[in-house]
C-alpha cells in the first residue's frame, strides 16, 4: 500500500439521504414509510418491547430474585494456574498476581481453589482457601496465609459497642 492508495474507496463528502423529494430519488412520495397506519405518521416512536399489541414477553415472564448489593466480589484462582505461572519457592500475593496480570479488575476477596496438580512449594497469601487447595499447598511444605478481608459495618458497630464503657445505673 502506498500513500496515494490510503483513501481509495472512502467517500469524504457523502450526501445525506433526502427522503420525500420526488419519485426519482427512490425515496419519494411516502418516503419509505409505506401507506397510512401509525408508523407512517409524524412523531411515531415504538417501545423496544412492543410486540404488535400482544402482551410483551418482558411482562409475561414473572419477576424473580434480587441482586444483593452488599455481596462481595470473589476473584478465584486455581493452584494449577499458580503451578504453571510461578517458580518453586515463590511467595504469591494478590499484588504479585495483579502485577503479572494474572488477575485484573476490582474484587473484595481473593480465593484459591484446589483445581489442578501442585508440585512446587509456595507461600500463598489470599483471603480464602478451599479445603483441597489448603491441603495441596501444605502437603508440599508450603504455607497458606489468610489475609484479613474488609471489615463490615456490623463488625465495626460491635467493636464500637465493646469499646464503650458500661453504662451506670
Amino acid at each position: 500500500m502506498s500513500l496515494h492508495e490510503i483513501n481509495v474507496g472512502i467517500e469524504k463528502h457523502k450526501h445525506t439521504n433526502r427522503r420525500g423529494r420526488g419519485t426519482g430519488s427512490g425515496n419519494g412520495k411516502t418516503a419509505g414509510k409505506g401507506h397510512k397506519g401509525q408508523r407512517a405518521r409524524a412523531g411515531w416512536k415504538s417501545l423496544p418491547i412492543f410486540q404488535g399489541g400482544g402482551s410483551p414477553l418482558v411482562r409475561r415472564v414473572p419477576k424473580r430474585g434480587f441482586t444483593n448489593s452488599f455481596a462481595q466480589k470473589v476473584m478465584i484462582i486455581n493452584v494449577g494456574d499458580l503451578e504453571a505461572m510461578f517458580e518453586d519457592g515463590t511467595t504469591v500475593t494478590p499484588e504479585l498476581l495483579a502485577e503479572n496480570r494474572i488477575i485484573s479488575g476490582q474484587y473484595d476477596v481473593l480465593k484459591v481453589l484446589g483445581d489442578g496438580d501442585l508440585t512446587k512449594k509456595f507461600t500463598i497469601s489470599a483471603h480464602r482457601f478451599s479445603e483441597s487447595a489448603k491441603e495441596k499447598i501444605e502437603k508440599l511444605g508450603g504455607t497458606a496465609n489468610v489475609l484479613p478481608g474488609k471489615v463490615t459495618v456490623a463488625e465495626k458497630r460491635a467493636a464500637a459497642e465493646a469499646a464503650k464503657p458500661p453504662k451506670k445505673k
